[in-house]
């Protein structure tokens, strides 16, 4: 059994430190949070300590590898310094805001022989993951397209704005690692457009987006579009479509069960979507800690790794110098 401590324990962090602790190869070791009563509370349900500090949980030989879940400005120090004590780091999206730092946190990385996976964990839906395999086996020929439709059930608070980057950074990010995913190359240009249309005064004021598309190119002409909302009134909304030559695969979104209700009030309705990213990628975030424990017990290359966060930043970075001078920009500008 791997014993992880996990860093955060906020929302995601609390639901990291529920699936360590109930994963059948992992056990929970410990907790941290800035905040003290709610790693307390956290270390409370599964039984385990809250560490006084971050330090504590990196000098402690109970903990083989470390799960960081804390804010961002906090990732690439944390990353670092797991690094440093010899302890394997599963980091949650993004790595930091700014290239330059994750460039330099790159460095450390390299250097040494201890694994870091970032947690793009919805490489690991079901779904998903099938259509990629199919797509890559040639199932539809040659893959020409690849469409992401990404959209929030609603509009998260201003306090999550202010401090999470902007859209491209924070929400697209996923569908950028998702699409190099998909695409199984480098996109080498990006055209995006920004839209301020569900809360215009907040994202004026912000100087940030909550509806965007997105469209990229590969080196081969190979085609990818992305469009997000920060509000969708029918749920929580994800879908990966593959078009290839000899047919198309769609992965398309996740309900409670399949029941189908047919009366004279309408034919054809079902349950809504799951709710938010926790329900609707339950199984993909179990699958990521598995894949995790697997490059530390079997010595694999992470099944994401740090360059995959790095470029899916560089991804962002074009996105947002593209929506502002409203041009195709060509990766290499960033990089």
């Amino acid at each position: 059994m791997l014993t992880i401590a996990v860093l955060g324990c906020g929302r995601i962090g609390r639901m990291h430190a529920a699936n360590v602790a109930a994963h059948p190869r992992t056990t929970l070791a410990m907790v941290y949070d800035i905040h003290r009563p709610s790693a307390e509370d956290v270390a409370g349900r599964h039984g385990v300590s809250a560490a006084e500090n971050a330090e504590a949980v990196f000098a402690s030989d109970k903990v083989d590898a470390v799960l960081v879940a804390t804010a961002t400005e906090t990732h690439a120090d944390y990353i670092e310094k797991a690094v440093a004590a010899g302890k394997p780091v599963l980091c949650e999206k993004p790595i930091d805001l700014d290239l330059a730092r994750v460039n330099r946190c790159a460095e450390v990385v390299r250097a040494s022989s201890v694994p870091v996976q970032i947690g793009f964990n919805r490489r690991f839906d079901p779904g998903h993951s099938a259509a990629r395999a199919a797509a890559h086996s040639g199932d539809i020929g040659d893959l020409h397209q690849v469409v992401i439709t990404s959209r929030d059930p609603g509009m998260p608070p201003r306090a999550y704005y202010e401090a999470a980057g902007g859209l491209f950074r924070d929400m697209t990010i996923h569908d950028f690692d998702l699409a190099r995913f998909m695409l199984g190359a480098e996109p080498e240009e990006v055209f995006a457009v920004g839209g301020r249309l569900i809360d215009p005064a907040l994202m004026n004021e912000l100087d940030d987006f909550d509806t965007a598309m997105i469209v990229m190119r590969t080196a081969d002409g190979r085609q990818c579009h992305i469009n997000n909302s920060r509000t969708a009134t029918y749920g929580y909304d994800q879908r990966v479509e593959l078009l290839g030559s000899k047919g198309m695969l769609i992965s398309g979104n996740r309900r409670p069960h399949e029941l189908t209700r047919y009366s004279a009030m309408g034919a054809g309705g079902g349950e809504p979507y799951l709710d938010f990213f926790i329900e609707r990628y339950q199984e993909a975030f179990n699958a990521e800690i598995s894949a995790f424990v697997d490059c530390i017990e079997k010595g694999e290359e992470p099944a994401v790794r740090f360059e995959d966060g790095r470029r899916a930043l560089i991804l962002a970075e074009a996105a947002m110098r593209s929506a502002a001078e409203g041009r195709m920009v060509n990766v290499g500008e960033v990089t």
